[in-house]
């Protein structure tokens, strides 16, 4: 069993606008047992940190993990098999930039959860929606203006990041089914979306009575409701019904911004993908008319975080990139901290996010009871958030539940 005893360790965790005083941290098995300046043991192996930052493992609140190329229609008819092994492959290398945790908000299943528990390779945590819903011509309907196939109503392939769903029954049963199949929470297709072709930016997704039906499910079995969303109307439109998790919302006001803040919902803005989609997409397989599509929200992106923090609006940490696009996943930290105080961002991939998972306290922080998943980084990404990129190349140690992926 693991006994360790971390020395010298100076914190950043997102709470402080400067690293803590040099505490020790002890762990035992997967968990930290104590963090105090006189914290010693006899026993346990001795590493000292001095010169270096110990951080909580990070966390990424919007993924999917089985999107291993950006054409998500083509995704959606790769066999099982093949996108189980690519998707420990991208969950692998996630954990190696120091993502301990990850959210996929469509597209994984508990049988992908079940099977990186078993395996002998390790991978982050993973919190998931399941299938994400969507309506007959929304995001995640892929059949495209020319195929009138009905849609697949039970036994969905691994690489679909979602379902098809339209009327309040159908929305109840498939909001059942996903909470059924393990999912942590359900996701939904609120606006347009760039990777889809049949729904401009634009458009509203699902009806209000379709949005107050999944959300009472939800909160009938103890969890919330995600939705993907970009327009300012859209974005109210969800809040008023109940939605607690703002996926993009890149074109937000501020006067719904402030509704969302008052309401205790959460952000999760997701600027890096659209930064690649523009440059990049295209050679990774989205189509030509999806990329024509992406300026509609990138351009919009950083000013929704000025308008998100003005508000009090609380901002957790997100990525949604696709296929080879995984690897700038740690360059949200980069793009938000052109804007924001290098605290907030740090924040935002620590407590807040685990907050958002409901999970405050066990991970996202170094303190008694909480999991042993921590980085030690060379440097002070108070200083340089680019510390945290360059696919774990400043992160000398990386620590998952008390077992070191790197070291």
């Amino acid at each position: 069993m693991t006994n360790i005893l971390f020395e010298n360790a100076r914190i950043v965790d997102g709470t402080a606008d400067r690293p803590s005083d040099p505490v020790n941290v002890r762990i035992e098995g997967n968990m930290i047992r104590e963090v105090g300046t006189s914290v010693s043991s006899a026993s346990a192996e001795r590493i000292d940190l001095s010169g270096k930052i110990l951080m909580p493992g990070l966390i990424d609140a919007h993924v999917h993990v089985v999107a291993s190329t950006a054409d998500l229609g083509r995704n959606g008819q790769l066999p099982d098999t093949l996108v189980t092994v690519r998707a420990f492959k991208l969950m692998g290398e996630m954990l190696n930039r120091g993502f301990t945790t990850v959210r996929d908000v469509g597209g994984a299943t508990s049988g992908l959860v079940a099977a990186a528990l078993e395996a002998s390779w390790p991978t982050p945590r993973l919190n998931i929606s399941g299938k994400a819903l969507a309506q007959t011509g929304g995001h995640c309907d892929y059949r495209g203006p020319f195929n009138d196939n009905p849609v697949q109503l039970r036994s969905f392939p691994l690489g679909a990041l979602g379902r098809i769903v339209d009327g309040v029954p159908e929305v109840r049963r498939a909001a059942r089914e996903e909470i059924k199949s393990g999912a942590n929470f359900i996701k939904i297709m609120a606006n347009g979306g760039v990777s889809s072709p049949t729904d401009p930016i634009h458009f509203l997704g699902f009806s209000r009575e379709e949005l107050l039906a999944v959300v009472e499910e939800a909160k009938n079995a103890g969890t919330y409701v995600s939705a993907h969303l970009y327009t300012d109307q859209a974005i109210r439109r969800a809040v008023e019904c109940g939605v607690h998790s703002l996926e993009h919302c890149n074109l937000i006001g501020p006067e719904t911004a402030k509704l969302a803040a008052s309401r205790g919902a959460f952000a999760v803005p997701t600027l890096v993908t659209y930064d690649k989609l523009s440059s990049e997409g295209e050679a990774m397989g989205l189509p030509a008319a999806s990329v024509a599509k992406v300026d509609d929200v990138r351009l919009a992106g950083m000013e929704s975080l000025l308008i998100m923090r003005e508000a009090g609006l609380q901002m957790a940490y997100g990525s949604d990139l696709l296929g080879g696009m995984h690897v700038h996943q740690s360059e949200e930290f980069v793009i938000r901290g052109r804007v924001l105080p290098a605290i907030d961002v740090i924040a935002s991939a620590t407590h807040i996010a685990a907050r958002l998972l409901r999970v405050e306290g066990k991970i996202g922080t170094i303190a008694a009871g909480a999991f042993a998943d921590l980085i030690v980084v060379d440097g002070n990404p108070l200083d340089d958030l680019t510390l945290l990129t360059r696919q774990g190349m400043h992160m000398p140690m990386i620590m998952k539940d008390g077992a070191f992926i790197k070291r």
